[in-house]
């Protein structure tokens, strides 16, 4: 019996420093992309940022550390993926900056196409366009208060720079953006799916609009990156066989 007792102290003195050390781990910066089986995830395995893959852990992080979330979307086949990815993600200073002052998520839609749907319609309200990469800035309780899609790198560090300032010098502000886009959440939720009749004068305003974002030279809407905004093209579609005009 004493040899037993003698043998399983230092057993169990191992077993207490292994668990220590797995739970210093685990809280240890470090890029998780590695433990992951989605080939657009380990494509960034050996980016120098503190990647976490979707989960509450992240979330866990971002409330422990109170840091904003930057969400970052995108699919294994998807050019500008790469090309953000070659530009920033695997640049020192940008991975510096959101391992400083943000818990960083990437997200491979084709894992997660509810939180990829989600985030899109979100970024596509605030913005009037969305694409991949789709990138946002949430706080910890997942309320997203910037969005967009590829960003080329100054622009990227601009824009993190002025969101890691105004987490820390106005706050008010971060949370009066995040107050409204959570009223904008919840009053989707409530909107009603009835059909409702066309008004020519509606018809007319959206043309008007949305013909300003027209590039005559390039074709498309907008500026570049361009992603067809294809429910505002059935929309024109309609009002060029309603009206009969083809311009």
């Amino acid at each position: 019996m004493k040899r037993f007792i003698f043998i399983s102290i230092p057993l169990l003195m191992v077993l207490m420093v292994f668990a220590f050390y797995d739970e210093a781990f685990s809280l240890k910066p470090y890029n998780r992309m590695v433990h992951e089986k989605s080939p657009y995830l380990l494509q960034h395995k050996d980016n120098p940022i503190h990647w976490y893959p979707w989960g509450e852990e992240a979330l866990e992080a971002a409330r422990r550390e109170n840091k904003p979330i930057f969400l970052s979307i995108g699919y294994s086949t998807c050019h500008w993926c790469h090309v953000l990815e070659k530009e920033s993600f695997e640049d020192e200073e940008v991975a510096a900056l959101l391992n400083e002052a943000f818990i960083s998520i990437k997200v491979d839609r084709e894992e997660h196409p509810d939180v990829d749907q989600f985030y899109m319609n979100v970024v596509q309200a605030m913005t009037g366009s969305g694409g991949w990469p789709l990138t946002v800035v949430m706080t910890p309780d997942k309320i997203p208060v910037f969005g967009g899609t590829y960003f080329p790198r100054e622009e990227l560090i601009k824009i993190l720079g002025s969101i890691r300032s105004a987490w820390i010098e106005q706050p008010e502000k971060i949370k009066e953006v995040g107050d409204a886009v959570r009223k904008f959440i919840e009053a989707g939720d409530r909107i009603s799916t009835k059909s409702v009749p066309l008004d020519e004068t509606m018809l007319k305003d959206f043309y008007k609009k949305f013909l300003v974002s027209y590039d005559e030279i390039n074709g498309g809407f907008g500026l570049a990156p361009k992603f067809p905004p294809t429910m505002k093209m059935r929309l024109l579609l309609r009002i060029a066989q309603r009206t009969g005009d083809q311009h």
